[in-house]
């Protein structure tokens, strides 16, 4: 497929890993943000092929994994409500509420419709005038104009039955946060190329700067993220730290000016609560008082609903990087994708999942490289 197998050549990964291995000389920590990196970083067992000491920490770029507990329980309220028809992506129907999840709902007799685009709500409360069609944008920067253009689209059409519950997060704010704590290990970021296609790089000089730390803008498949270590660990051995652009084939360094744009109009910047981490200022937007009339948070008044997150669920040190997800007590045993405490392990992009799907059968202790000299195969770098 075009973009994707140039992108697994195994003998250009053995390269790029020769490359960083000859380069290492010290142990260095790297966040990749997103976890549609961290699918591939696991499902390739590319951390496994590393040399030792140069860890990656997985991060919290997984746009279901971070919306908060309370934001499910104000779905829930909202898809339990007779005269809505509650419109969302399909990973977002099994994280769990407080008691339930909106599969719970749905079986309850609830109206709740998996879509695959938020414009296919707009033309569902098109077709149904007498429900209140409420969509669930949640998301980082990469899907947010597709929420706004269904808001604007909504506005043309003059449809009054039609909201978006908005949980919208920005990835810049997040990474400060990272930084600042306390307990924070990474000295270098792979930041993610699809928010960066929308919001270009503007927003992550000051970052590098200020915490003296390299962000490379990476893509998704092997080949990208080795890259884009290769040039994180470059950097941090010449103690240098400035952003790069390694996934230049979607990304300009403006972004995308009509997205931008419309999100100017559409959004505002707000503090959200992040799940497992906690509320971090102006880090997601929320809809301008002038499109407040698609508020479904604001129009079905459930914005007193507040929760706590449950104490066993430890998603919030995996999303924060002070944990691995095998680590958890709960892992594999009480969480399961089937059975999920929270939504790291229901997300296709969440880091629990991961480690579940690819990673739980080795056992305790082995790595890919391991397995390679035992079986005499070091050598042909298995990635792809």
């Amino acid at each position: 497929m075009k973009y994707i197998e140039e992108f697994h050549d195994p003998g250009l990964a053995a390269g790029l890993l020769d490359d960083i291995r000859a380069t290492v000389t010290r142990p260095w920590a790297l966040m990749e943000v997103c976890g549609g990196q961290t699918h591939s970083i696991i499902r390739h067992g590319i951390d496994q092929l590393l040399p030792d000491g140069l860890e990656l920490i997985h991060g919290p770029g997984c746009p279901v994994c971070v919306t908060p507990l309370e934001m499910i329980d104000k779905a829930l309220a909202i898809a339990s409500r007779p005269e809505v028809v509650f419109c969302s992506f399909g990973d977002m129907l099994r994280v769990p509420g407080t008691d339930r999840d909106l599969f719970r709902v749905k079986s309850a007799g609830g109206d709740v419709r998996v879509v695959y685009s938020p414009l296919d709500a707009v033309e569902i409360a098109r077709r149904t005038p007498d429900r209140e069609v409420v969509f669930f944008g949640i998301g980082f920067e990469t899907t947010a104009p597709a929420n706004v253009m269904a808001v604007h689209q909504a506005r043309r059409l003059g449809l009054r039955n039609f909201s978006m519950l908005v949980s919208h997060v920005r990835v810049p704010p997040a990474m400060e946060a990272i930084m600042r704590s306390p307990e924070c290990r990474v000295q270098g970021f792979l930041a993610a190329g699809h928010v960066c296609s929308v919001m270009g790089l503007t927003e992550y000089p000051p970052l590098a700067q200020r915490y003296r730390v390299p962000i490379v803008v990476t893509g998704f498949e092997p080949l990208d993220i080795l890259e884009g270590i290769r040039r994180a660990v470059h950097q941090l051995e010449r103690g240098e730290h400035r952003v790069e652009n390694a996934y230049p084939r979607a990304v300009r360094d403006e972004g995308n000016p009509a997205a931008l744009a419309m999100l100017a109009e559409v959004f505002v910047p707000a503090d959200r609560a992040w799940r497992g981490i906690g509320r971090i200022p102006d880090s997601g937007w929320s809809l301008a008082p002038a499109w407040r009339s698609f508020d479904a948070e604001h129009r079905f008044q459930v914005g007193g609903i507040t929760t706590e997150e449950p104490e066993v669920c430890r998603s919030g040190d995996v999303l924060q990087g002070l944990l691995k997800p095998h680590e958890c007590e709960a892992f594999g045993t009480l969480c399961t994708p089937r059975t999920p405490l929270g939504a790291t392990m229901v997300s296709s992009e969440g880091a629990c999942a991961a480690y579940y799907h690819y990673r739980r059968l080795q056992p305790a202790g082995t790595t890919a490289r391991a397995a390679q000299a035992a079986a005499g195969t070091e050598e042909a770098t298995p990635v792809g």
